[in-house]
């Protein structure tokens, strides 16, 4: 079975954190030993730090985004967290408006900077004070973030030759879609063909 399943993350360090952050944590949740913890945006960069330096979660293994397409914030930053041991999993979320910056944590994890890069280029959320912070999978100049919702399944036409999207989009007429104005997150996901 998985560390997580028994990780004493519940029993020492959510306390540690709660003393620390108060009024920066909005909602905690366990789910199967996962312990996630939302926060206020400005609560992040403290959490982060007292996480690294004060925790022992020594490993950032990824920094995701969601994009809450029709809802304000539309956006959300996931941060995982793991000890170099493999035994305790923290995550950390915090929603962020489109003309907001997400600090940076490249000064606590050297491995935060093409993750930041990385939802830079496909979310199109920046992080403040990254060192370096340029697209890291699509060219630079390109004015689109291929990983919102509302972007095209089908992509976007380019006049540039010789490039992913010149052509027929591998998903165009394929088996999902996608209802970009439905009323409900539900409603918008992409979902096979047959289920509309």
């Amino acid at each position: 079975m998985s560390a997580t399943l028994t990780s004493p993350v519940a029993s020492n360090d959510l306390p540690a954190l709660r003393n620390a952050l108060e009024k920066g944590i909005i909602s905690e949740l366990e789910f199967r030993g996962e312990h996630t913890l939302n926060l206020t945006l400005e609560a992040l960069p403290k959490a982060l730090a007292i996480c690294k330096e004060k925790l022992g979660y020594e490993m950032l293994l990824d920094i995701s985004s969601l994009d809450h397409f029709g809802e304000d914030p539309r956006f959300e930053v996931v941060y995982e967290l793991a000890s170099l041991d493999d035994t305790r999993h923290l995550r950390l979320k915090a929603k962020v408006s489109e003309d907001e910056a997400v600090p940076t944590a490249v000064n606590l994890w050297a491995g935060a900077d093409w993750h930041e890069r990385e939802v830079w280029d496909m979310m199109g959320i920046p992080f403040s004070g990254h060192p370096n912070l340029r697209r890291i999978l699509m060219w630079e100049g390109y004015p689109f973030f291929p990983l919102r919702k509302d972007f095209p399944l089908a992509g976007r036409p380019t006049d540039m030759p010789d490039v992913a999207s010149t052509g027929v989009a591998p998903l165009e007429g394929g088996p999902f879609v996608t209802a970009p104005g439905a009323d409900t997150v539900a409603k918008r996901e992409p979902r096979a063909r047959h289920q509309e």
